[in-house]
């Protein structure tokens, strides 16, 4: 036998021929998934180092080796990069990877079935959330070594592998949540209570059953528990008290009953508490020591007693949701004084005292909703000063006094509900400055004193409810400017004098209800050029004169003009028996198609006497009209210079009265100037208004059309600009001043010029900007797209020629044209820019519907440097309602996954129909919380969709895209996927197309 020191060498030969051959194999694998992969042009980067010729795969971006990169590879980490493939080659990459500890595929399109994966025994940590993958989980029990399993928000049937963890004593994250087509769980898993190395168990929507076994206490070690969106039943059970390192608790929306278990308070490190939308009952004192709690949402029980007068101690609290429960007595005096608190709800139950006046303390309060209860005093004046405040509802209390003045005026302020108390006092002038008011209800009270001129400025009102009041004076004019307003309803008050002709301008209204008041003269013939209008009511006044003949052209199903003193001849379309008791006690009326309910008109009651005195009479104003025709020929040569010459000072109806300095920066090539423009800014021009500004239609010279952007900035940039100006002239000096101006521009120039150098099909061009030499005014000179909003074409298409106005098709396509802006915004630049306001109305509509991102990065210019590249000030709301992210409202914090929400809550939009915010939906929900209820089964799903969207394989594609639309509204930013991936996502969901690759895409992920 050859001595050990002769075998050594080939030995190590042969052992080195062996690594070789392993690495080759390795790269092979590898190479194998890759090819297996669509990889769009984002991700290209990343892979360029795989290279099949490589001697080793441990260079190969996201590959970890083990010993350094001297031993087999050990990580593969494909992360958020949108990558899609019909189906991973799982069982090549476990047998040729034996060493693989971690494998994490997350945020992508990647669909198929995952049997294979059950091959990689060296795993601990799988991570395939946010994907497509689809069929069965696999029986996971040779992964015994497992710390990190998360397959949640995917598209899986059947049942989940349970049994498979008793395999995994290790494992530490546990996330199957948000499969909700799982084939559902009779009874809580009990492999999951033996687990007591567990920090986060993510369960919600996973389609589980039975009670929480008294075995979860063992798991000692968890920090997030989350079991929402279930089929739990049962009590919480007293185990639960033991988990004493909870941060997180979510129980919402499943069948719970009973009392909060004794000892709850144990868990002193919670922050987060959700059990909304169960059954429970008893007191909240267990939670009285939760003194870290940030969020409590406990809506939608049957809780009683106190609210503990120690939640006015917690300094963490920023959101507090208590309503349709049973509870009583005072809220604490203190409560939300010490954080950043942002809402509070307790409406619907039997709470009494006065409102806890240092709620806004911090300026951050977006809403305040407290309808429903007993509570009694005034509105404290502290709410005056509230700027943030978006939505104050009081009604159905026992309040009274006067309404501080300041709260008619809240700049971002909503809804102002104060309806049936007892308040008293007038309705303040200041809401006109109430900007972005779309909700006055005033009924039931002893307001008193004239409606304000000033209520035409709220241009944004579109539910007017002042009935029920002690009001007097007139209806004034000014209330023809409301172009949203729907309803105005001012019925039983003291209100006198003629209903003004400007209410014709009110193109939006649907319902008039005038009753029960003193309003006399004609009815003016402008109500029947609504084409809204379905509800008139003007009984019991002192109307007189004829009904106007216009009326007759409404659709109308409800008319009531009884008790007033009209007369002559009711218009044939509306003597129908339909309208019988709508001309009741007005005797001077008649009908002349022999209707019961009418007197037969005689022949002077509007027949041929009143038609020949109507002909005599405009014979006679024909006849003066060429007289003073003649007149004004006569005249118009010598007035005309003279009118020329003082347009040159008024500027009549210009927003900008006189021409000034200003400074224009172009970024494109134009063929206008600054003055072109200016000129173009008039009210007649106004074609849209919003928080960032508004927007004029201005055709040039040359009969081009652009948009135009009036900058209004918040407050307190208002106000810094005036510190400003007035530090310039104290200096005395012209040159000073322009260099002040200048420095107070600087920020403003920089993110429009970042903006400006945008370039993308999907995204609205700006053209130029063009700001005042003092820097007071600034425009934003864009593109102008001749089909409007997304907005405008899926909710008001019915006066755009037909139902909805859009198709599946054209809705399917702007989608992914939206979703692609938006992608470029976060991906494409050069940093990433955040549009902090995606909604339907800021996606445009070219000549070919194709969808364009409009209005991006506006909210942190209004901001100003008030605000850091992540956040808003308090001056500024980033966002609209039923579209911001839910963890805006504690964090006052945007982020690219806060678009991410937005957007989702658009394609919920394209889906179902259905716009952001709807009364059916109920106080405080909006559509992502009224879709989330009706997905547990397919029958539910399908009833959702838009009932236009009618060929099968629209609905399917339609489902596709709400699976999308789901997975961008969770609830945890960290569960969103990026832009990019969603754009793969939705391409992916394309249903012959040229870019269909997947056949079910349903993604999410735990935090």
């Amino acid at each position: 036998m050859p001595p050990p020191s002769l075998l050594l060498p080939p030995l190590l030969l042969l052992l080195g021929l062996h690594a070789a051959a392993a690495a080759v194999s390795e790269v092979s694998a590898l190479m194998a998934f890759k090819n297996a992969l669509t990889i769009p042009p984002t991700a290209a980067a990343f892979f360029a180092r795989w290279d099949a010729a490589a001697a080793s795969p441990c260079n190969f971006t996201g590959v970890d080796c083990a010993n350094s990169g001297g031993g087999g590879v050990t990580a593969v980490a494909v992360e958020g990069l949108g990558v899609a493939a019909t189906s991973v080659p799982f069982d090549v990459l476990c047998g040729s990877l034996p060493s693989l500890a971690k494998l994490s595929l997350p945020s992508n399109a990647l669909a198929g079935g995952i049997g294979g994966v059950a091959g990689c025994t060296a795993l601990e940590v799988l991570d395939l959330a946010f994907n497509g993958f689809s069929g069965h989980v696999p029986d996971l029990s040779p992964l015994t070594r497992l710390q990190r399993l998360n397959v949640s928000q995917n598209s899986f049937t059947g049942a989940f592998p349970w049994r498979a963890l008793a395999s995994m004593p290790g494992l530490t994250v546990l996330a199957a949540g948000d499969n909700g087509f799982f084939e559902k769980t009779e009874t809580f898993p009990d492999e999951i209570t033996a687990l007591t190395n567990l920090t986060v168990l993510y369960l919600s929507a996973a389609n589980i059953g039975g009670v929480i076994p008294p075995g979860i206490g063992n798991l000692a070690k968890l920090v997030d528990l989350e079991l929402s969106d279930n089929a739990l039943t049962g009590e919480i059970p007293p185990e639960i008290t033991k988990l004493t390192n909870l941060l997180q608790l979510e129980l919402y929306n499943n069948s719970l009953h009973g009392e909060l278990p004794a000892g709850f308070g144990n868990l002193t490190k919670l922050q987060f508490f959700d059990a909304s939308m169960n059954h429970l009952t008893g007191s909240l004192s267990e939670l009285r020591s939760l003194t870290q709690l940030v969020s409590l949402q406990l809506f939608y029980n049957g809780f009683t007693g106190d609210v503990p007068p120690e939640f006015g101690e917690f300094k963490e609290l920023v959101n507090l949701s208590l309503y349709n429960n049973n509870l009583t007595g005072e809220l604490p005096r203190d409560l939300g004084s010490w954080a950043e608190f942002n809402f509070i709800d307790v409406s619907t139950n039997a709470l009494s005292g006065p409102i806890p006046p240092f709620m806004c303390k911090r300026g951050t309060m977006t809403r305040l909703l407290m309808l429903e209860n007993n509570f009694s005093g005034q509105i404290p004046a502290t709410y005056a000063n509230c700027t943030t405040l978006v939505r104050f509802r009081v009604s159905k209390n026992s309040m009274s006094g006067d309404v501080p003045d300041g709260l008619w005026a809240l700049p971002n302020v909503d809804i102002i509900d104060l309806a049936n108390n007892q308040f008293t006092g007038g309705i303040g002038d200041g809401i006109g400055r109430a900007a972005l008011l779309s909700s006055l209800d005033l009924a039931g009270n002893r307001f008193s004193g004239a409606i304000p001129p000033s209520i035409g400025d709220a241009s944004n009102l579109e539910t007017i409810d002042i009935s029920s009041n002690g009001l007097s004076g007139e209806i004034p004019a000014s209330i023809g400017r409301l172009a949203r307003l729907g309803s105005l309803n001012i019925a039983r008050n003291g209100i006198t004098g003629a209903i003004p002709a400007s209410i014709g301008e009110c193109s939006s209204l649907s319902t008039v209800n005038f009753t029960g008041n003193k309003l006399a003269g004609a009815i003016p013939s402008e109500l029947g050029t609504l084409p809204r209008l379905n509800s008139l009511d003007l009984s019991g006044n002192d109307l007189s004169g004829a009904v106007p003949a216009s009326l007759a052209a409404l659709k109308l199903s409800s008319l009531n003009m009884s008790d007033n003193k009209l007369v002559g001849p009711v218009p044939e379309p509306l003597s129908i028996a339909a309208y019988g008791e709508s001309f009741k006690g007005n005797p001077g009326l008649c009908a002349t198609n022999g209707v019961d309910f009418l007197r037969r008109c005689s022949p002077g009651s509007g027949g041929h006497s009143a038609a020949t005195a109507r002909t005599v009479v405009t014979c006679l104003l024909a006849g003066l009209a060429v007289v003073l025709a003649a007149l004004g020929a006569v005249m118009y040569i010598k007035k005309r210079r003279r009118a020329e010459a003082e347009a040159e000072e008024a500027a009549g109806g210009k927003v900008f009265g006189k021409k000034g300095s200003w400074d224009l920066k172009s970024f494109r090539v134009l063929a206008f100037d600054e003055h072109e423009v200016i000129d173009g800014v008039r009210d007649e021009n106004l074609i849209g208004s919003g928080g960032s500004g508004n927007v004029y239609r201005v055709k040039l010279g040359s009969g081009a059309v652009v948009a135009v952007k009036h900058i209004t900035r918040t407050r307190a940039a208002a106000a810094a600009a005036r510190s400003t100006a007035a530090s310039a002239a104290m200096l005395r000096s012209p040159s000073a001043a322009r260099r002040t101006a200048s420095v107070r521009c600087r920020e403003f120039d920089s993110e429009v010029g970042t903006l400006s150098s945008i370039r993308h099909v999907n995204v609205v061009k700006l053209l130029c900007s063009i700001t005042s030499d003092d820097g007071a005014a600034s425009l934003l000179v864009y593109e102008h797209l001749p089909n409007g909003s997304l907005y405008e074409r899926l909710h008001e298409g019915q006066k755009l020629g037909g139902r909805g106005g859009l198709g599946w098709p054209e809705r399917y396509d702007i989608a992914v044209g939206a979703a692609r802006g938006l992608e470029y915004l976060h991906h494409g630049c050069d940093r990433p820019i955040l549009h902090r306001d995606v909604k339907s109305s800021n996606i445009l509509l070219d000549e070919s519907f194709k969808p364009r991102i409009a209005d991006f990065g506006l909210a942190k210019i209004l901001d100003g440097a008030a605000a850091t590249p992540d956040t808003t000030s308090a001056g500024v709301v980033a966002g609209t309602l039923g579209y911001m992210a839910p963890e805006y409202s504690y964090t006052w914090k945007v982020t690219e996954k806060s678009d991410v929400y937005s957007f989702g809550v658009v394609l919920l939009e394209l889906v179902t129909g259905r716009t952001a915010i709807m009364a059916e939906y109920g106080e405080s929900r909006d559509i992502v919380e009224w879709v989330s209820r009706r997905l547990d089964s397919r029958d539910k799903v399908m009833s959702l969709l838009d009932a236009s969207i009618g060929e099968e394989w629209e609905k399917e594609e339609a489902v596709r895209v709400l699976r999308v639309a789901v997975v961008c509204t969770s609830r945890t930013p960290s569960m969103r996927p990026s832009m990019r991936s969603v754009v793969q996502m939705l391409e992916a969901a394309a249903i012959g197309r040229e870019f269909a690759v997947v056949t079910s895409v349903k993604v999410k992920v735990i935090p």
